[in-house]
């Protein structure tokens, strides 16, 4: 079987050889030039992020990306669709508006901005998928309308699947406001009264009035009302809004995968991410928090999730002085759960790099670097003071899914050591897994 590739180039630069430089290089000897691109109409999929974050792809990248496509017989666009929750970014008209404070326009991105699924979000066509969960995809318009899909990720944490990369952006990104709905609802969140302290932060930032005090000064959920965005559950800092059923959280990463391959079907496509700005969070917030990990590069290929497992696997290979303490928060607040996808038939890849890590090595062996297959070796270094519960790896459609539940604490722990020593060693042993045939 034949490994997918994962092209790589840092970010190092020169006087002679910049970033955007070093982006359409990196495009062209990924293959972007290989697609039917001649008159195409081409959606660039990407984040214009909420205002007041700034830690979305700068759209100077978008701009390069504009040029080269048009450069190759395109007519090419940049899209997204409309949020669920009543922020900035909920209807086309702030939407724009957004995307224009931030810089995407077409002064500055060189190529007009089109709102995918329409004014209200209603504008959508319905792909055929006969998924166990999604059986029809609501996708917007103007990216189920497009000839080529391309991709621009910014690879960063989720606080709901994980982290964020080529398939969230497709999944999540390109859904309707209905499709949103569809991917989110089965997440309800509930409230730890023990824990809830009436700050009422919850309540202020519900977008869909599904939170209040009682009389006690305790949160409650209005079930009639609650979508399962999961926002309170981001927001709360006292472990009190939590999500009820982790179960849920695995459906959604399922459905996610399902709208991605709506996304893509019988459709050319190409997609790279930017291990940049790795903020905690999404971009759908109105604000970052500082990077878990340092800057580290651009990745490009035609699979995926291939790029995803190479992004995960780039930056669990770095460390940085604030990612164990947010790894250990996020431990405890999210849960156990953790769902990373692989392609069945591209369970293996290959990723090239442009350049050596080492600068002074950047010319060796003609640029190229192939990172060898690693196997799965999960085992906790702390004896009988934590365990784990359950590792299943099986076979959804055509995509191998593998699920880590662990336990947070076992009962005869006397000395637990921190979160973040042992959850970061499970979690990279886990996203080094390569070899997945079943």
């Amino acid at each position: 079987m034949e490994k997918a590739k994962v092209y790589y180039s840092d970010l190092r630069t020169s006087p002679t050889s910049n970033l955007l430089d070093k982006m359409e290089r990196l495009l062209k000897r990924a293959g972007i030039a290989q697609l039917p691109l001649k008159d195409s109409f081409t959606a660039i999929k990407i984040h214009f992020g909420e205002p007041g974050n700034l830690a979305y792809i700068r759209p100077n990248y978008a701009a390069r990306m504009a040029n080269l496509l048009r450069q190759l017989g395109a007519k090419p666009f940049l899209t997204d669709c409309n949020t669920l929750y009543s922020g900035r970014r909920s209807n086309a008209v702030d939407h724009l508006q957004s995307a224009m404070e931030n810089g995407f326009n077409p002064i500055s991105a060189q190529c007009q901005v089109i709102i995918g699924d329409g004014l209200k979000g209603t504008d959508y066509r319905e792909i055929p998928l006969n998924g166990e969960y999604c059986p029809a995809p609501k996708i917007g318009t103007a990216i189920a309308d497009a000839d080529v899909i391309i991709s621009m990720n910014h690879f960063k944490g989720h606080e709901q699947a994980g982290f964020g990369g080529a398939l969230k952006n497709l999944g999540m990104g390109c859904a309707s406001v209905g499709g949103k709905l569809e991917l989110h609802a089965a997440s309800q969140p509930k409230i730890n009264t023990n824990n809830c302290i009436g700050c009422n932060i919850c309540v202020k930032h519900c977008a869909h009035d599904a939170v209040h005090l009682n009389a006690d000064r305790k949160a409650e959920i209005d079930y009639t009302k609650c979508v399962g965005c999961g926002q309170c559950v981001a927001l709360c800092q006292h472990d009190a809004a939590v999500v009820s059923d982790w179960d849920t959280s695995e459906r959604l990463n399922y459905k996610i995968a399902e709208y991605a391959l709506a996304v893509v079907k019988d459709k050319p496509h190409f997609h790279i991410s930017f291990i940049m700005n790795v903020s905690p969070e999404c971009d759908c917030w109105n604000h970052n928090d500082a990077a878990i990990i340092p800057d580290l590069g651009m990745l490009a290929s035609a699979d995926p999730v291939a790029l995803d497992k190479a992004c995960g696997r780039h930056g669990h290979s770095y460390s940085h002085p604030t990612r164990q303490q947010r790894i250990g928060r996020e431990a405890r607040t999210r849960g156990p759960v953790r769902m990373r996808q692989i392609p069945y038939n591209t369970s293996r890849y290959r990723l090239v790099s442009r350049t050596s890590p080492r600068r002074e090595n950047r010319f060796g062996n003609n640029g190229i670097r192939t990172y060898q297959n690693i196997n799965l070796n999960i085992t906790p270094k702390y004896g009988n003071k934590c365990k784990i519960l359950l590792i299943v790896f099986r076979k959804h459609k055509d995509i191998l899914v593998c699920l880590l539940i662990y336990s947070r604490q076992h009962p005869s722990a006397t000395a637990l050591p921190s979160y973040s020593s042992w959850w970061t060693d499970i979690t990279a042993n886990l996203l080094l897994y390569s070899d997945c045939s079943l």
